[in-house]
């Protein structure tokens, strides 16, 4: 049953780290539209506050992808990999437990 409960704090963490990283990206396409600005200290909190959690995350990610055309695919690769990552787990977890 321990098994079971770690095996749920660790999905419900990849899960909430996914949930930052769409918020960042989402977050970037507004900056980018101008629809809000970083002169606003609630959003350039926000943002600061994304970055300093997902930069380390994403830093070994773009020394191996850097961008093409511009684009920043990164935070794309980290999800896929925190996705691979949840699946291969919660198989090892089950295995273990049968």
């Amino acid at each position: 049953m321990a098994v079971l409960a770690l095996l749920d704090i660790f999905s419900l963490l990849i899960s909430v780290l996914i949930w930052l990283m769409i918020a960042q990206f989402v977050l970037s396409l507004l900056l980018t539209f101008n629809v809000i600005n970083m002169h606003s200290p609630g959003v350039s909190g926000l943002w600061r506050a994304l970055d300093s959690l997902l930069e380390p995350i994403y830093r070994p990610v773009r020394r191996l992808v850097p961008p093409v055309g511009g684009m920043d695919f990164s935070p794309m690769v980290v999800i896929i990999l925190l996705n691979v990552l949840k699946k291969v787990v919660t198989a090892a977890a089950i295995a273990s437990i049968t």
